[in-house]
């Protein structure tokens, strides 16, 4: 209850301050949104080529990709540790975060919220609509419940992998510019794994598992059976990246000298 009560302390706090300038604010909603509307352009015009893409319709892609964005959205509002290294590494704030009495992954996470991208939610809960309105998709009564634990399950692969990239910080703490390599790749998960060749489908799958944050887990709502197995495997890839990327940090923090070390 302790955490609970921080978070939304934090949460209360940040609204605040975001509210102070709703300009800015509404700028970046309308620039995330706009991001969101050039990747679906970009899959309309693929498929302005081609009526199939090695067997998967315009319909299904662009579902696929709603569902990509709900817990890519999740993961954007609360993991935003892309500039973790030179941030709380080389300048040393996390000096300041180590002398509190709460864990320091849960204050960095608390620090770095925008929750503006939550927009990208709805986005994606609109678009899985219209898709699967033009797939004739239907939805049981279960169906939003394991809804909610794939989309979990999604986030914490995303957020497990990025821990664990900022986990490199505390063995080598010059600046580093693998982050942003790694959200390009992340971009894969929201297509089909077996349009790539097999050494990409194997990465995506097992070494670095976007596929668990798009395709997989949305092409159980798709009727995919062939994906089921992975599709349900999204949750336990899920808990044992975030779980693996937490046991990092911990040993990381252990390591940790301070800044002027």
């Amino acid at each position: 209850m302790f955490y609970v009560t921080i978070f939304f302390q934090y949460v209360a706090q940040y609204m605040k301050t975001r509210l102070e300038y709703r300009a800015d604010l509404l700028v970046e909603i309308f620039s995330d949104l706009l991001f969101q509307v050039v990747n679906l352009i970009f899959i309309l015009v693929v498929f302005g080529h081609t009526e199939f893409l090695n067997g998967w319709s315009r319909e299904e892609i662009i579902f696929i990709y709603g569902f990509f964005l709900v817990p890519y959205a999740l993961f954007s509002s609360f993991f935003n540790i892309w500039d973790f290294n030179e941030r709380y590494i080389v300048k040393g704030e996390l000096d300041r975060i180590l002398t509190r009495p709460i864990h320091s992954l849960f204050q960095i996470i608390l620090e770095r919220m925008e929750l503006e991208s939550l927009f990208g939610v709805v986005t994606g809960i609109a678009i899985m609509f219209y898709a699967g309105g033009e797939l004739g998709l239907g939805i049981r009564w279960f169906d939003p419940f394991l809804f909610i634990v794939l989309v979990l399950g999604g986030v914490f692969v995303y957020a497990g992998i990025f821990i664990m990239i900022a986990c490199i910080s505390f063995w080598a703490d010059a600046r580093t510019s693998i982050m942003p390599m790694m959200y390009n790749i992340g971009n894969y998960g929201r297509y089909p794994v077996d349009i790539y060749n097999q050494a990409i489908r194997f990465v995506l799958t097992w070494i670095l598992p976007f596929a668990f944050v798009g395709v997989y887990p949305a092409a159980y709502f798709l009727g995919r059976e062939e994906w089921f197995g992975y599709s349900f495997l999204t949750p336990v890839i899920g808990a044992v990246f975030f779980g693996l990327s937490v046991f990092l940090w911990n040993e990381g923090v252990k390591r940790y000298r301070g800044a002027g070390n």
